[in-house]
């Protein structure tokens, strides 16, 4: 014998409006592939490597992708604070693979890229913390056990990104 809810569950029509909305935008976005990258001063002094995803203004103002994640990868820096190289080439394979999927599933856009100082930290903004993190262990799934931390705050504004803009070389005139 079947047992009866203590509630019925009423299916919403607005979700179900805002969730084909989003199917929409989502369709109609383009996400920019642009990206530059210029040379930063970090607290100590030290170098920090900038790279950002350039003309993110229709998504920013799309207000989907409201939460941001920072993926940091510590590392034993050289002399000059960047990665070795089977460190770096390893970052590399790795950030391929999060490249990969995020462009093919774009649950989350990667917007900037920081290296040096002993760490690299990719950004990204996202629509579901959620489905970021299960996306994230399937991609990190094929390689050894990583060094990585993630943090994750309320960021509807993109503030974060927009700083980051501010390092921005403007290469137009060369």
């Amino acid at each position: 014998m079947r047992k009866k809810r203590a509630h019925k569950v009423k299916k919403s029509k607005s979700y179900a409006t805002f969730e084909s909305q989003n199917v929409f935008l989502m369709a109609k976005l383009k996400i920019s592939d642009e990206w530059w990258t210029a040379p930063a001063e970090g607290d100590n002094g030290e170098l920090i490597l900038v790279t950002g995803r350039r003309n993110m203004d229709e998504i920013m103002a799309s207000k989907i992708f409201n939460d941001r994640i920072e993926v940091t990868w510590n590392y034993a820096p050289q002399a000059n604070g960047l990665p070795d190289e089977s460190t770096s080439k390893l970052m590399e394979q790795v950030h391929d693979a999060l490249r990969a999927e995020f462009d093919k599933d774009p649950v989350a856009i990667m917007t900037g890229i920081y290296t040096g100082a002993g760490e690299r930290n990719w950004i990204f903004y996202t629509r579901s913390i959620n489905i970021f993190g299960r996306k994230l262990n399937e991609i990190l799934a094929p390689f050894e056990l990583l060094p990585l931390s993630i943090y994750a705050e309320k960021d509807p504004e993109w503030n974060e990104y927009r700083e980051m803009r501010l390092t921005e070389i403007d290469d137009s005139g060369i």
